[in-house]
């Protein structure tokens, strides 16, 4: 038993003294391949690259990614690689292997290593093989991508070793479509050839199709056949993606739109007035959110996430009060006649608006999104950002709990009452006036909660109800005066037209040939997609 201890311990000082020769050894080993980056011309030097990536050892990536920014220097005297840091008229030398520093050198002491563009094509293939084999599988990733995007034939290798480790099946299949797109840049045999572009085309995104366009175009028989099969193929699958996109476009600013014009649709349809003042409510929720976010910001930033939760009610009401002070103080006097009506609002606009230039300045106010609206997420080849999302949510949920009032609660019996009869309503006990001024309020206080949805992905300044107004009137004239599913349909499908439109005719002249449309349908159907039945509405 003492013998094997003493063999044991034997062993260990051997193995500790042997272990620090050794890694010295490989250390010396990478040094002098290092420094050889230093002699030779642009040939040469590719030659290092290659033979520092062979070693497979990370520790060379530094020393490329310097050689690729441009910040790999050799000192004279010795011929030593440095990473060299500009430190006012001297440079701070670090070791490009340990990254400790080695002192420092005036710019005659030392010379920078020059490379050209093939070179730095091929720095970035050589840092994706070198960190294939990374624990992160984000690290991996990324490699991979470094190689399709350089299409180095030089990775192929590199990349069949980490396949055969790989057991992430999503970063496999990133590596496996960097190895079709190497393979084709290569001098491998067809059958490899065929097998990559199959690899590409079933990725079928813009990247693959740039890269089968060039094989295409420089490849020959089998391969080419392939490659323009693959193209095709992508091209249809493109088009179709980018059909989805534009309706997701439409369906986000049709949800803008139900936004904004919902409200409306309950004013114009009940009391039939043309209200102009209807963008600014939308505003004044826009800067209920703004002065709730700096009190937030200035008392409790913890709270930050949670703001558009506390501004919705405040803006709810704040704009609701508004609103039916106006209808107290203007409106109810001009029942009758529209054209005072509308140009009464119009003048309240005015006064709104420059009351918020007085109390908050005529430029932008900044309106933060919480983490939770920032972002944006990959579906297919669309790209759904968080904001429009949550918006579109938002919209639905203000559209349906604004059916449930008007279906399931007294006051909305009294106001589908007052809309579609308001003498057989009075008549049955029915306080018109006072629905009325509720009616006017709770289309206010609609606009001002859209206006804390709208501050997400619009400036809030004094002219933002402005943008919405007269998109407002079309979709409740188009969807039919009163009737909140007709709002609903014509919201978003003037938001889809117009983005359909958008790509050929420009975002102006779309809304323009939207505008004339409308015109032309109402000489049709005067009372929009979904007319109001009622004895006063038909009479």
């Amino acid at each position: 038993m003492s013998n094997l201890k003493s063999i044991f311990v034997l062993f260990c000082l051997v193995a500790g003294l042997v272990s620090p020769a050794l890694a010295q050894s490989d250390t010396e080993s990478l040094r002098s391949l290092v420094d050889a980056l230093a002699k030779g011309k642009y040939a040469e030097t590719e030659q290092q690259i290659g033979a520092l990536v062979a070693t497979g050892d990370p520790a060379v990536a530094p020393a490329l990614q310097a050689l690729g920014a441009g910040d790999l220097y050799f000192r004279k005297s010795d011929g030593q690689v440095f990473i060299a840091e500009k430190d006012g008229k001297r440079f701070t030398l670090t070791d490009p292997l340990t990254l400790e520093v080695e002192g420092d050198a005036g710019k005659r002491e030392i010379k920078k290593i020059k490379v050209n563009n093939k070179l730095r094509r091929v720095i970035r293939s050589a840092l994706g093989s070198l960190t294939l084999m990374a624990a992160d599988p984000n690290v991996r990733v990324a490699a991979a991508e470094a190689i399709f995007k350089a299409q180095d034939p030089a990775g192929i290798d590199a990349l069949e070793t980490a396949l055969a480790a790989e057991t992430d099946d999503n970063v496999r299949l990133v590596m496996e479509q960097a190895r079709a797109a190497a393979v084709l840049n290569s001098d491998l045999e067809e059958a490899q050839k065929l097998a990559a572009v199959e690899t590409l085309s079933e990725m079928g995104n813009r990247e693959a199709l740039s890269l089968l366009i060039g094989v295409r175009s420089n490849s020959e028989g089998a391969v080419r056949d392939a490659a323009n099969h693959a193209v095709e193929k992508i091209e249809k699958s493109i088009a179709a993606w980018n059909t989805a996109q534009n309706v997701w476009y439409g369906v986000s600013l049709g949800s803008v739109l139900l936004l904004a014009a919902i409200g409306l649709a309950i004013t114009f349809g009940v009391m039939g007035v043309i209200n102009m003042a209807h963008g600014e409510m939308v505003m004044i929720g826009a800067y209920t959110t703004f002065v709730v976010q700096e009190i937030i910001r200035t008392s409790a930033p913890g709270l930050f996430d949670y703001s558009l939760f506390i501004a919705l009610p405040l803006a709810f009401l704040t704009a609701g009060l508004i609103g039916i002070a106006i209808e107290r103080g203007v409106i109810r006097w001009l029942y009758g006649r529209p054209l005072e009506t509308l140009l009464a609002t119009w003048g309240i606009s005015l006064i709104l608006q420059q009351a918020v230039r007085s109390v908050f300045g005529p430029t932008n106010r900044e309106v933060g999104n919480p983490d939770w609206m920032s972002g944006a997420f990959e579906l297919g080849q669309m790209t759904i950002t968080f904001n429009r999302m949550w918006i579109v949510v938002f919209a639905l949920l203000v559209f349906a709990g604004l059916m449930l009032v008007l279906k399931k609660t007294p006051f909305g019996l009294y106001t589908r009452a007052v809309t579609q009869n308001r003498r057989m309503a009075a008549s049955m006990g029915i306080r018109t006036p006072w629905i009325d001024a509720l009616t006017f309020g709770l289309g206010s206080g609609i606009a001002g909660i859209a206006g804390v949805a709208l501050s997400q992905i619009d400036n809030v300044s004094p002219n933002l109800g402005q943008g919405y107004i007269i998109d407002s009137f079309m979709v409740v004239v188009f969807g039919g005066v009163g009737n909140l599913w007709g709002t609903l349909v014509g919201a978003m499908t003037l938001g889809v037209v117009n983005k359909f439109l958008e790509p050929y005719a420009g975002a102006v002249l779309g809304k323009i040939f939207v505008l004339v449309f409308i015109i032309l349908f109402i000489q049709k159907r005067p009372r929009g997609l979904f007319a109001l039945k009622g004895r006063a509405v038909e009479a």
